[in-house]
């Protein structure tokens, strides 16, 4: 069995070389004329001598060696590492879990959960779900799936466990508070959407808020249905903050809702891969109501590619923080054993020719990921112009038209998330009360709060609860509708008092002069050009 898993993942070594372009890619070989037998030469020493090397290694080690986790979480990431931060391999686990998300769907009971206070507890049930009509409800600990407890299981080992085929009954003891007893819910595991529009409702008389959470396969097909819900707007915010992107294809539907007719959505190009040009096929019909685009520095992919687009034909204005600046373009390769490789195969360029992606090298991919550091100067960045002729700065994410940095937590909110103080106070004060959507957070309220952090031993001091306390009162409004009424209500309600929504809110005018602006300039360009001889 062991020589068999040997074999295998070496196998899958070779199978991945030889996707990335008989090494080419991976060790800066160029193929093609006069280098080719060099570089087949060079390949087929790389490849004995990564041979050799694992088998001493199998052969050695202090101790006996498990060749999937060497390969699997060594070797291969290892070689992938190199070329950039993006390419990516997925073992069987992972591989499964990306087609899941693609899709936007999944077998299971429908609910959110996480750890809370060292277990793994129901954080909302989705409305509609098996879950939340079997009675299952928001605080709920997870106390054994099927009969298996859960004492020290990671959240994703739990969620693993009550997936399963449509049609499959699991049974889950929940321990809640107020009931002496577990209860036992056997649920029926039906089919669960992954919704990417998780918000989208009318936040003022006319004015549409929409929240897009990531590019799945039914993203744009929500968009559109979100858009028809709003029926004739008079503006629209739309959110894209801390959306990690997805697919090319619905980033190309979705910025095709709010662009004109043929004009260019996003391209790109790389060394074995021709440019393609990506145009809006429907446009939005002539529907040019003002909109600001929310993003921050967790804004990447996808998400980028529509606002450099909204941001190139000045249809929008962007709003917030500048984005990830993730502009590679990966093809993922099915591999043997359910496996896969998400390969750089080009990257993207936005309709002013952006290029989207920041530098990653001489950068650790711990400090590419988390320690980015965003300098407000564009000294260094390409510099290209929008339709209108408004400058835009490219190679480092997409530059906001109005920067508003996000708001930094300080010691005092850090420590009540660290202690889940609005879940719990959230769970403890909707028991036993009837709460009506309008509800508010009033001074009694908060009251309640401050004796819960007492009773709870979370430390806080009377200055830390008056210079916070608007942003307190926003998180206990949002954990008690969530409670109470559902996941949606409660992201509905943070939006509602969220500073940078409310910004949006204020810009939208500024957004309307600035797509007036650019149809003038569209205009007078078009006039010069019929007088022409």
């Amino acid at each position: 069995m062991s020589l068999y898993r040997s074999f295998r993942s070496l196998f899958l070594i070779v199978s991945i070389v030889l996707v990335c372009g008989f090494l080419g890619a991976v060790f800066g070989q160029k193929i093609g004329g006069d280098t080719e037998s060099a570089g087949i030469t060079d390949m087929n020493d790389s490849l004995r001598d990564f041979t050799q090397v694992y088998e001493v290694v199998e052969q050695n080690y202090a101790e006996p060696l498990d060749p999937d986790k060497a390969i699997y979480n060594g070797a291969i990431p290892g070689m992938l590492r190199v070329l950039d931060p993006h390419s990516n391999f997925f073992d069987p686990k992972a591989y499964s879990a990306l087609r899941e998300e693609q899709r936007g769907k999944y077998y299971g009971v429908g609910m959110q959960v996480g750890p809370r206070n060292n277990k793994v507890i129901v954080i909302a049930p989705f409305v509609g779900s098996p879950a939340y009509r079997a009675g299952i409800r928001p605080g709920d600990v997870i106390a054994a799936v099927d009969g298996k407890p859960t004492d020290n299981m990671s959240t994703s080992d739990v969620a693993e466990l009550l997936k399963g085929p449509k049609g499959t009954i699991v049974k889950i003891t929940m321990l809640r508070e107020g009931s002496e007893k577990p209860i036992v819910f056997s649920v029926t595991r039906d089919e669960i959407p992954r919704y990417s529009v998780d918000l989208h409702f009318m936040i003022r008389p006319g004015i549409g808020y929409l929240h897009v959470s990531g590019f799945q396969e039914t993203t744009e097909e929500e968009v559109t249905s979100a858009l028809n819900d709003f029926g004739e707007l008079k503006g629209l915010i739309l959110d894209l903050r801390q959306n990690p992107g997805g697919l090319l294809s619905e980033g190309v539907g979705v910025a095709d809702k709010f662009l004109a007719k043929g004009e260019v959505i996003v391209s790109h190009r790389g060394r074995s891969s021709p440019q393609k040009e990506y145009k809006a096929t429907k446009g939005n019909g002539g529907k040019d109501y003002p909109l600001v685009v929310l993003v921050n520095r967790g804004t990447a992919s996808a998400a980028e590619i529509v606002t450099g687009a909204i941001q190139d034909h000045d249809r929008g204005l962007v709003v917030g923080e500048t984005t990830f600046g993730k502009g590679l373009v990966q093809t993922v390769y099915p591999l043997s054993d359910n496996t896969g490789l998400a390969l750089t195969t080009a990257k993207y360029y936005t309709p002013s020719g952006r290029l989207i992606q920041r530098d990653y090298n001489g950068v650790s991919l711990y400090d590419y990921y988390y320690n980015r550091d965003v300098e407000d100067n564009n000294a260094n960045k390409e510099v290209k112009l929008t339709d209108s002729g408004r400058t835009v700065y490219g190679g480092g994410g997409i530059t906001p038209d109005v920067k508003i940095e996000a708001p930094k937590s300080n010691h005092f909110q850090d420590e009540l998330l660290v202690h889940y103080a609005f879940f719990n106070f959230g769970k403890h004060y909707v028991s036993g009360k009837q709460i009506s959507k309008s509800f508010e957070v009033d001074d009694n309220v908060v009251q309640d709060f401050r004796k819960f952090l007492t009773d709870e031993k979370v430390p806080y001091t009377e200055a830390d609860m008056v210079q916070n306390i608007d942003w307190v009162k926003r998180n206990i409004k949002s954990e008690i509708f969530i409670s109470e009424f559902g996941q949606e209500a409660g992201l509905r309600s943070h939006a509602e008092e969220d500073p940078e929504v409310l910004k949006a809110l204020d810009l939208l005018p500024q957004a309307r002069a600035l797509e007036d602006t650019a149809k003038k300039v569209e205009a007078a360009r078009a006039s010069a050009h019929a007088v022409t001889p």
